[in-house]
């Protein structure tokens, strides 16, 4: 099965029908408005009907209005444009998308085909075509692209299908937004390698259908990452075999998450599991109780383990190793945030209990903190023996321990408010990478607790970039081989106060200057009333 032939919505807008209508594509019975994402898909007729007739037919009738020469207005908007004279291109009727039907381009081109309402071919390639090339060794590696505009043809070449798909949303962008391609030459590619969404499913439940939908607006941005926290204290929401007892009622279940996988892929995302520990494992707790960590008083650490128990470990390890196959994915998302034994004003007098722990298992001058670092780096051990890169959150990362975090653990930066709070600067003076999700910015916090905000696209697209990691001011060497990314974070708090119809509207500008900018980190030069219009405009 191609990744073509998986569950991938394509979806062909209103405007987008309006504006090729008018241009004479072949629109009837071959593009589906119906809201059906089946009768969309590049299995319909919308991709393969009129391909015998179209490869066999003439030209368009009449040759349609040029395409002023200006860079095609996208989100997030292309790097590079070098212009040239001539017509450009529109989807007129004969158009075609063009590729080896057994080629890595295939499954882009039947996708775009579906998008654009035209039939898919083996080509050869003749004016009024879209052409996907794969090119072995182009410059830029397999996200970058090229997309010529000559002869009224559209040419998009990568060394990789992910470029060539990037190459076919700056395409279905373009149409959307003033009906073709200029001529000339579009160089694009994204600054930052990790870019993307996290979403918050533990504390409240998304449908599968919902999540698919984000994904597909991802998509549309050139996103590639979406991270699923499916577990905290308030619930554990996927489907589990090796304990079931934990799984609330109301859950994904494994077939819906590989559903989603596998769209994710056909989109070139990756999917990113969480299961947060040795906090926020309320729920776990809630059904394995003699897990529970207690201070010296006996009160209850909330959504906390006790790490010196080892059937905390065992229980958390079970599910590492169950799910690691659901998701395919490079990496594995381990949290490490908020222990409360770590946020007490001196951990070794309230939690005695783990500071022996610490003393026995590391020597004389082990603190709690060493307990919980060593916690960590067997979490992570577990995920790079099954395959996966772990990441956890930068509050899970302490200094001057006896037990030193594994350098090969992705520091997620989200928050200098902890105890003891380190910039985000001395994480890269040692050495490691960070990716983005500054909480000044990036967090889109379910009913604003704690003096969170909604975050603002204006804020994000204007004060905002990939190293902005705390607060407001930007780190120094934070490269893209330093700082990897950002993703824009939703976190259901108070899970009733919006619906998911809420989060997606709340979000979809947000996470358009998101794209725009671990795209592209260079000041925006649109101003933003435009931008935010065009964020509009592109969306399906």
């Amino acid at each position: 099965m191609t990744r073509a032939s998986a569950v991938r919505g394509t979806v062909a807008t209103l405007g987008l029908l309006a504006t090729m209508t008018l241009m004479g594509c072949p629109g009837k019975g071959a593009v589906h408005p119906s809201g059906s994402d089946d009768a969309r898909s590049p299995q319909g007729g919308s991709a393969s009907a009129p391909a015998s007739t179209a490869s066999t037919g003439g030209a368009a009738a009449a040759e349609p209005a040029p395409v002023p020469a200006a860079a095609p207005a996208t989100v997030p908007a292309v790097r590079q444009y070098d212009r040239r004279d001539g017509p450009g291109w529109r989807p007129a009727r004969g158009a075609r998308v063009v590729a080896d039907p057994n080629g890595p381009a295939a499954d882009e081109a039947r996708l775009l085909a579906g998008d654009l309402g035209l039939p898919f071919d083996r080509g050869p390639a003749r004016a009024g075509d879209v052409e996907l090339l794969p090119r072995v060794g182009q410059a830029g590696g397999p996200e970058a692209y090229e997309l010529t505009t000559e002869g009224r043809k559209v040419t998009i070449t990568s060394a990789g299908d992910t470029g060539l798909f990037y190459g076919t949303r700056t395409v279905v962008q373009a149409v959307r937004t003033g009906g073709g391609l200029p001529e000339g030459v579009i160089k694009d590619a994204p600054d930052r390698p990790q870019r993307g969404l996290n979403l918050d499913i533990a504390r409240k439940h998304f449908p599968a259908d919902w999540i698919e939908a984000r994904l597909r607006e991802m998509a549309d941005l050139k996103l590639n990452q979406l991270g699923l926290h499916f577990s905290d204290d308030q619930g554990f929401r996927i489907e589990s075999s090796s304990h079931p007892e934990i799984v609330s009622q109301q859950h994904l279940t494994k077939a819906e998450v590989r559903r989603i996988v596998t769209l994710a892929g056909s989109l070139h995302i990756t999917v990113v599991p969480e299961i947060d520990s040795p906090g926020h494992l309320g729920a776990v707790i809630a059904a394995h109780p003699g897990l529970q960590l207690r201070d010296a008083t006996g009160a209850v650490a909330r959504g906390a383990v006790d790490i010196s128990n080892p059937e905390s470990a065992r229980i958390v390890d079970d599910l590492l190793r169950e799910y690691a196959p659901l998701f395919p994915g490079r990496w594995f998302h381990l949290g490490a945030d908020e222990y409360r034994a770590l946020m007490a004003r001196d951990p070794q007098a309230s939690y005695p209990g783990l500071a022996d722990a610490a003393r026995r298992k590391y020597g004389p001058r082990a603190r709690v903190q060493d307990l919980a670092t060593g916690w960590l780096n067997d979490r992570a051990a577990v995920v790079r023996s099954l395959g996966r890169t772990p990441k956890a959150w930068n509050d899970g990362f302490f200094p001057d321990g006896v037990v030193v975090p594994d350098k090969s653990i992705e520091v997620e930066y989200w928050t200098g408010k902890e105890n003891g709070a380190r910039n985000p600067q001395d994480y890269l003076n040692e050495g490691r990478t960070l990716v983005n999700l500054n909480d000044e910015f990036l967090y889109y916090v379910l009913g604003e607790p704690n003096d969170f905000r909604y975050p603002t696209g204006e804020r994000i697209y204007g004060g905002w970039g990939p190293a902005v990691l705390r607060g407001t001011a930007a780190a120094s060497a934070a490269g893209p081989d330093r700082v990897l990314g950002g993703r824009l974070a939703v976190w259901c708090d108070r899970a009733a106060a919006q619906t998911p119809k809420q989060v997606a509207a709340g979000i979809h500008v947000p996470l358009a200057a998101v794209a725009q900018r671990v795209w592209d980190p260079r000041p925006p030069t649109r101003p933003w009333p435009d931008f935010r219009s065009l964020a509009e405009r592109v969306r399906r």
